[in-house]
């Protein structure tokens, strides 16, 4: 099949990688129909963070064409989203909500495990892993939201969460990629009052206003804190979110949260992060890589029933051809975007049923399900929160997924 291949910094090439085949019995084959250009793949491109040569890309949305015999709640013919991250959802990390620490786990496209930039993907763990998706008809532009539950909503949201955002609260945004710019949209899903995005480039002015920011500061290094602090009375933010993983970006983020509050870290750090001074103002942080795979059957129902539209937080879009050299953010030189690659969705158009779009009952997302691994993990998860005292505005955040009746025809 052909992929995307990472031959070092600077080199991505479009390949032949091995069609992938059923290895384990827990495995399924996925038939890419969207994936992603990820932020933390320029990283990788440029240089500045180690990624092994061979396959890249974790972000995808496909049709399951195999499935293998201990693979439960998904079929072939279905339509699914994949996190990020593979994990089994029943280990003592993933019910805490580090699905990343997942001693069985594992990401895409690292190298050896096939990438979400290809024709096809091994799904290992795929009973727990894959998130199956109601109804029929989808159009591109929910596809497209879809895709980005895979990853840049699911951390944008990771941020939100992570920081606290409940209604009512002001909540400062350091970064406008794809993952600052779901962390708006996050940030108003939570009940945000004050969105302030920090942002110098107009497109993605446009997009954080329409996905519900309030504010927008142009300014970089110490001016932009300054602005924050006078758009909040001297205060700071109830909560800032940052999106980049820069020395810079983060420094911003402590520097506009308000003494006592929590900054949300998501972009991968690359420099010094300043505790010294955060210590001092009783400043904490939380987050990581998210947990994708809890995230997703939350914030799935919006975007199905059309309150969420993350996919126009997508900046650019690469454009693959035979040709070894991609075209797009590979080689623009720009900010880091998230954006739509190796599209196969006019072939899942061409091939899926001709009937209208059915809406999806809100029940129908939250079964208990059929799916030993991941929804009893899942269960597990909601029992341990449901102990603990909510805040206001946030929504648990471990939902099941029903299984989908996304099927192409012939399916069996």
């Amino acid at each position: 099949m052909k992929a995307a291949i990472f031959r070092g910094p600077g080199a991505v090439e479009v390949g032949e990688r091995p069609d992938p085949v059923i290895q384990e019995p827990a495995d399924a084959v996925v038939r890419v129909v969207l994936g992603c250009v990820c932020g933390s793949d320029l990283w990788y491109y440029r240089g500045e963070s180690p990624h092994a040569a061979g396959s890249i890309g974790h972000e995808f949305i496909g049709i399951i064409e195999q499935a293998g015999a201990d693979v439960r709640g998904i079929s072939p013919g279905e339509l699914v989203v994949a996190p990020f991250i593979y994990s089994d959802m029943t280990c003592p990390h993933c019910l805490n909500g580090s699905t990343i620490s997942c001693p069985a786990g594992g990401g895409f496209g690292d190298g050896v495990i096939d990438g979400g930039r290809g024709e096809a993907v091994r799904v290992p763990l795929a009973g727990s892993t894959l998130v199956p998706v109601p109804g029929t008809g989808h159009p591109d532009a929910v596809l497209k939201s879809l895709l980005a539950l895979s990853d840049v909503m699911s951390t944008g949201h990771h941020a939100a969460v992570m920081a606290g955002v409940k209604k009512g609260d002001t909540v400062a945004v350091v970064g406008d990629g794809a993952v600052g710019l779901c962390a708006v949209l996050a940030s108003r899903r939570l009940g945000a009052e004050r969105i302030i995005a920090l942002s110098r480039h107009p497109a993605r002015q446009q997009t954080a206003r329409e996905f519900g920011a309030t504010d927008i500061v142009e300014a970089r290094g110490e001016e932009p804190v300054q602005a924050v602090l006078d758009l909040t009375g001297g205060i700071g933010a109830d909560a800032a979110l940052e999106c980049v993983g820069t020395e810079q970006s983060i420094a911003t983020a402590f520097a506009v949260a308000r003494p006592g509050s929590t900054v949300g870290i998501v972009g991968v750090p690359h420099g010094q992060v300043p505790f010294t001074a955060t210590f001092f103002r009783n400043t904490g942080w939380r987050g990581g890589p998210a947990p994708a795979r809890i995230y997703i059957p939350e914030l799935l129902g919006d975007v199905l029933d059309g309150a969420s539209t993350p996919a126009a937080s997508s900046i650019t879009r690469p454009t693959w051809t035979t040709s070894p050299t991609p075209t797009g953010p590979w080689t623009s030189g720009g900010p880091s975007s998230h954006s739509c690659g190796w599209d196969h969705c006019d072939g899942y158009q061409r091939n899926r049923p001709a009937e209208p779009r059915r809406a999806v009952p809100r029940s129908r997302l939250d079964p208990e399900g059929d799916r030993p691994g991941a929804d009893r993990g899942l269960r597990q998860l909601r029992l341990r929160r449901s102990a603990r005292p909510e805040q206001p505005g946030h929504q648990d955040p471990a939902h099941g997924a029903a299984r989908g009746a996304h099927r192409l025809p012939g399916a069996q």
